[in-house]
């Protein structure tokens, strides 16, 4: 389960977990695997305050099973109806449309079955599919649009969920006796019980932060260079575990109000006797009305500036600066865009101007002065470390010039979470355009054919051709966009790993999407430019199949499934309709063919990126042979078949790869 983040504070921990789904079509039913989550015999339980146990849909029955504690099971669930997507109200989540039920304290274990009474076919116009998810309610906010594909799909198919966790299963009392044991050993820190019943956590007291659980891992924090936290806007002084607010000279006020701190008359203008005649009086009025007027807009401007610049220091904004300098080309291509300029582009970063929100972050449409149409995308970095690498990928990025690959124009650092400006690409993803249950595929075989070349072709640039070696690390069909010509922009660098230029790996913890996963990756840990080249195989699956890669057939993966067919003589079977109406047979066939050796078990035995950029590529042209694919086929026996079927359903075939277990 990937971790978002830990709280020391609170004794929980964030994660992401899969939202599970059911959906109907007019000749097929698909469903997400099986899902379940074990952390029995750790430290961890399912929080019963931040979890709502939760299902979307206007024809569904789901139900939680479980365990609380080792050995005291539960069961319980709701259901959600509607007969109208009209009779569905954002915020409601009690029965219409979506419908929630709380969880017991202490669950260790739990299992969710889902389904529904009519095969959605009395909703089927408007709500072809159900969606069952644990979920941390602080997140989630029901909309009508989420009985729609729009929730899965604009959070890339996870949500966050919570776990306490808790050390031992003594009181902070008891605990407080044994101090050999005692895990508090901070001296700014608090120990507070868990609210599971059983154990304690600790945490640094107010005004201090770090580890509890180290000598000394509790320190100050000085609160006057946090003043996007901490709220001051006169003098600030930093004190032990505080701070002081206090008006500058010459002002009075409440300095922890905005504009609150005011011109002291008493100080700045005595009174005097009246011994002017009334214009005079009425000058001095309007003179000391203009000057409070200007004295408001002078410190407005200055605590403005002065937080940009605040923020431009702390997001290494020097550091990037640096790195453009130093090199001609990054000069020309990597653009540091001001705060202004991008409120300017996005209407103040206006709720109409949202495109997506995710568990990674939010992207604005917006149009910049030269009017070109950009998407900016909102960061979620939290510490030093992961900024220094943010800015040196920035550098790079900005200077990748590949007609497939989203062009990233630049930054701003004037926020307190660093903002990226990429170029705008109007028609969806490839995943939307063969899987929305809602609009029946248009892509031709020869987009398709094309699609999977120019994709090919992108990632092997990255892989050889770019200034940096660059494995994406989470290839898939969501992460590639389409223009108004289908034309392909691979996006969403989020996971990529820059390699140096003597190496042909580096390891990394395991990292990518359930489906695509490279199963060599996921055992050894080892991201090599072949991982990319499984993931690419699934895409080639997902093109001629037109099935979602998370899908089981006959309890297999859908790649386990398409090698059997492959194999087997089958392959006219697991096709999609329109590649069996107008696709050439024979290239056809080497498609398929292509997508089992990329992705065969061993990475050595994969071709590289560019190997099949080169083969795809020769595909386009009508009448060309495969010798390529023909002399790698032939070196599969039956043993290799058995082998590799088996060692695929390891990956595939298991539900609870990645999720079931501890943290």
């Amino acid at each position: 389960m990937p971790i978002i983040n830990i709280s020391l504070t609170t004794g929980q921990v964030r994660f992401s977990h899969p939202i599970l789904f059911e959906c109907y079509g007019q000749s097929r039913r698909t469903s997400s695997p099986p899902f379940s989550v074990n952390v029995s015999g750790s430290v961890y339980t399912f929080s019963e305050t931040r979890n709502r146990f939760t299902a979307v849909g206007c024809d569904t029955k789901a139900v939680i099973n479980g365990t609380v504690g080792s050995v005291n099971p539960f069961t319980m669930g709701c259901i959600s109806t509607c007969y109208r997507s009209e009779s569905v109200a954002d915020g409601d989540c009690s029965g219409m449309g979506c419908c929630q039920s709380r969880i017991p304290k202490g669950i260790t274990y739990f299992e969710v079955e889902f389904n529904s009474y009519y095969n959605h076919s009395r909703v089927m116009g408007f709500n072809p599919c159900s969606y069952v998810f644990l979920v941390d309610q602080d997140w989630y906010k029901f909309t009508s649009n989420d009985i729609s594909d729009a929730f899965y799909n604009g959070n890339s198919g996870v949500v966050p969920a919570v776990l306490d966790f808790s050390i031992g299963t003594e009181s902070c009392s008891d605990a407080r006796k044994n101090k050999y044991d005692y895990a508090c050993v901070s001296e700014n820190s608090n120990c507070s019980n868990a609210s599971s019943g059983s154990g304690y956590f600790c945490s640094c007291k107010s005004g201090y932060e770090g580890n509890p659980y180290l000598q000394n891992g509790c320190q100050d924090i000085d609160e006057c260079k946090r003043l996007g936290e901490y709220r001051c806007h006169g003098t600030c002084t930093n004190t032990p575990g505080s701070y002081k607010c206090t008006c500058p000279l010459g002002t009075k006020g409440n300095p922890t109000a905005y504009d609150q701190c005011l011109p002291s008359l008493r100080s700045n203008f005595p009174v005097v006797p009246v011994v002017s005649a009334v214009v005079g009086g009425t000058f001095g009025l309007l003179l000391l009305i203009g000057s409070c007027i200007l004295l408001y807009q002078r410190m407005k401007e200055r605590k403005k500036r002065k937080l940009k610049e605040m923020f431009f220091h702390q997001n290494k904004g020097l550091l990037l600066e640096q790195l453009i300098s130093s090199d001609k080309y990054a000069a020309e291509c990597t653009k540091i865009f001001t705060l202004s300029e991008l409120e300017k582009a996005t209407n103040n970063f206006d709720d109409t101007r949202v495109l997506g929100r995710g568990g990674y972050g939010t992207v604005y449409k917006g149009l910049l002065s030269d009017q070109r149409i950009v998407a900016i995308k909102r960061s979620t970095l939290t510490n030093g470390a992961e900024i220094d690498q943010f800015i040196n990928e920035v550098a790079s990025l900005s200077c990748i010039n590949h007609r497939s690959v989203v062009k990233l124009y630049g930054c701003c650092l004037e926020t307190e979470v660093p903002l990226l400006v990429y170029e705008f690409i109007p028609n969806g993803t490839l995943f939307h355009h063969l899987h929305d249950p809602d609009r029946p595929t248009t892509l031709s075989w020869e987009d398709r054919l094309r699609i999977a070349s120019e994709t090919a072709d992108a990632l092997a640039y990255l892989h050889t051709a770019a200034s940096i070696t660059i494995f994406h690390r989470d290839v898939k069909s969501s992460n590639i966009l389409l223009d108004d010509s289908y034309t392909v922009k691979v996006s969403d660098f989020g996971a990529s790993r820059f390699i140096p230029m003597d190496g042909t790996h580096v390891s990394t913890a395991v990292q990518g999407t359930f489906g695509y996963l490279d199963p060599e990756y996921f055992y050894t840990g080892q991201l090599t430019e072949k991982s990319d080249v499984y993931s690419f195989g699934v895409i080639l699956v997902e093109l001629l199949t037109g099935q979602n890669p998370v899908s089981k057939y006959e309890g297999r993966s859908l790649s386990t499934h398409f090698i059997c067919m492959l194999k087997e003589g089958h392959l006219s079977r697991v096709l999609d309709d329109m590649v069996v109406q107008l696709g050439e047979k024979e290239r056809v066939q080497a498609v398929a063919e292509l997508a089992e050796v990329c992705l065969r078990m061993r990475g050595e035995e994969r071709p590289t990126m560019k190997e099949v950029a080169a083969e795809l590529d020769g595909l386009r042209r009508p009448k060309r042979q495969s010798p390529w694919i023909v002399a790698h086929a032939l070196e599969e026996t039956e043993n290799m078949l058995g082998r590799h079927i088996d060692d695929n359903r390891d990956i595939h075939g298991r539900s609870d790869v990645g999720t079931s277990g501890g943290i």
